[in-house]
């Protein structure tokens, strides 16, 4: 099994020093990305660790097909306590930034303690320097890409940064690079921020020795000669059909479709889109820069979750309007799915939906944490919901994605038992209920009957991906026979991998507290506790949601791997 090579670099930012580490045992059992930081994660943050508090730490990480010239690579791993689930969490992002960061020679980069004054982290394949960025307090995300050009000549691939919401503890801030790319979810920005740390620089030509199988170039052709809609509508392409089946959250998630659909569409994106967009070596080019010149308003997007979020939960008609949404957000840095829902609460909690124009409004006032509206919707909607006399729309804390549970209802049950919440990444199980998939691999999306074993392999599958690190849109291409061959391993015993992953994320959080009252929904599903049990079943685990013995407290991390 082939898998990342490098040393840790763990960064004591109080200090500001570093130390190396060899990691070769975690980095040949978890394979890179994800997998790895789980584990660095699980052994070396305490289990009672405040998210924003000195001993949470930040790994960073990449997988050994980032060495590859394959599409569907040009991404990387970010983890950590979050400050918004209270959980440990993983976060994913596209653009260029992975191969800047594999330039270092690093596998793995660690960041522990605080600092007291806004810093810089450069990051060589000869070293690390430290640098004191008081200047850049309150600057958003173009303001910092400026500058790195201006006075380190590097463009935004080679960051990764926060906006003002990460520096104001905005718990659902996130992690931006190329500037319109993001660690989106689970708040990671907020971890930064606590840290002082507002951006982090990669670069460097180091080479690894890490041999990837010529199915690599047959994955790359037919992503780039596929006439797959992705590559003119993105994920916006399934907007309509959401809708049609009534899995389109609407209304602040009391209605599951939404008469003004067509002007937050595919094809309504489509419509602003002026090139073509990319992540690093990839040709499937799935994104999606976008511009309104009567508007003033170039942007990246929106996908379909911030179609969603920014659009018809908030009634909102009108792509310009998602499209302003959007830029905001990358601009403070700040996940537009609980951002958009956060602010959907607002507004239900005032009888004022539609208005993109307030909601824009409160979009600022919570980035910076302005008044007491401000430090009310930094908090996000779980915290925010009783004081809103709303209904609190989130599981674990995170606030909920697309694709709606109570229609797709395999989706429903991945959504509870996810350890990052209501993420619909974390399983992807949509793609089997719509179906965006083979018939052969398609289910009905009414009904949990035979889903959970289902949900918990996708949750492995995906896992695995993340430790690879592959994009999961690959899925048209990367068959488990090529994943297999890629990664030079039995794809079971890759599955294996993904396994161990999940169960260490779950472990960890069971140390925190989380059990299976934790893996809960704010709807009724049919059905929905015997799946709860028959997942725990399929997994090996307790009952109650507890992984036996590593997630009880007073075990030994030393055990993880037993």
């Amino acid at each position: 099994m082939i898998h990342t090579t490098g040393p840790l670099l763990s960064a004591d930012l109080s200090a500001q020093t570093t130390t190396e580490e060899d990691i070769d045992d975690v980095l040949a059992e978890f394979v890179g990305g994800r997998g790895v930081a789980t584990k660095l994660a699980f052994d070396r943050v305490p289990f009672d660790a405040d998210p924003l508090g000195p001993d949470n730490r930040v790994y960073l990480t990449t997988g050994p097909l980032q060495h590859s010239t394959m599409s569907f690579t040009g991404r990387m791993n970010m983890t950590a306590v979050s400050p918004l689930t209270d959980g440990l969490a993983s976060s994913n992002a596209g653009g260029f930034l992975s191969r800047n960061f594999t330039g270092t020679g690093y596998a793995a980069v660690e960041l522990r303690g605080q600092s007291d004054v806004p810093l810089a982290v450069h990051v060589r394949e000869d070293g690390v320097t430290f640098e004191e960025v008081p200047n850049l307090a309150g600057a958003e995300v173009p303001e910092v890409s400026e500058w790195a050009a201006t006075e380190h000549d590097l463009d935004p691939e080679h960051l990764a940064c926060i906006g003002p919401a990460g520096e104001h503890l905005v718990r659902y801030a996130c992690v931006m690079t190329s500037e319109t790319r993001a660690f989106g979810r689970t708040g990671l920005g907020a971890v930064l921020g606590s840290k002082n740390v507002k951006v982090l620089t990669f670069d460097g030509d180091a080479e690894a020795d890490v041999d990837i199988d010529p199915i690599q170039v047959d994955v790359h052709r037919e992503a780039a000669t596929s006439d797959h809609i992705m590559k003119r509508q993105g994920t916006t392409s399934v907007t309509e059909y959401a809708n049609e089946v009534e899995a389109l959250p609407t209304d602040y998630f009391s209605a599951l479709s939404f008469d003004g659909v067509e002007g937050i569409s595919g094809d309504a994106v489509e419509s602003k889109k002026y090139k073509k967009g990319t992540c690093s070596q990839c040709a499937f080019a799935c994104k999606l820069p976008t511009r309104d010149e009567a508007a003033g308003v170039e942007t990246e997007g929106p996908e379909f979750e911030t179609v969603m979020a920014w659009g018809s939960n908030q009634l909102v008609d009108d792509v310009v309007e998602v499209m302003k949404a959007n830029d905001l957000c990358d601009r403070l840095g700040v996940d537009t799915i609980s951002a958009g829902d956060t602010v959907a609460a607002y507004l239900t909690s005032e009888d004022d939906l539609p208005n993109p124009e307030r909601a824009r409004d409160a979009l600022r006032k919570a980035a910076y944490r302005e008044g007491d509206l401000g430090d009310l919707l930094a908090e996000g909607v779980h915290r925010a919901a009783p004081e809103l006399g709303v209904e609190d729309w989130s599981v674990k804390g995170l606030e909920f994605a697309a694709h709606d549970g109570r229609t797709l209802n395999g989706q429903g049950l991945s959504f509870a038992t996810s350890n990052r919440g209501a993420d619909h990444m974390y399983a992807s199980f949509y793609s089997k209920e719509y179906p965006l998939v083979d018939k052969s691999q398609a289910v009905d999306k009414r009904g949990l009957d035979g889903k959970a074993p289902m949900v918990a392999r996708a949750e492995n599958h995906n896992a695995l991906l993340d430790s690879g690190v592959v994009c999961k849109f690959s899925r048209d291409f990367m068959t488990e026979d090529r994943l297999g061959a890629l990664l030079d391993a039995d794809y079971d015993d890759l599955l294996a991998v993904g396994a161990r992953v999940v169960e260490l994320e779950r472990a960890f959080n069971n140390r925190r507290g989380f059990d299976r009252a934790d893996d809960t929904l704010p709807y009724d599903l049919p059905g929905f506790e015997d799946a709860l049990d028959a997942y725990y079943e399929a997994r090996g685990w307790r009952a109650d949601g507890v992984v036996p013995g590593l997630g009880e407290t007073g075990s030994d991390p030393a055990t993880a791997d037993d």
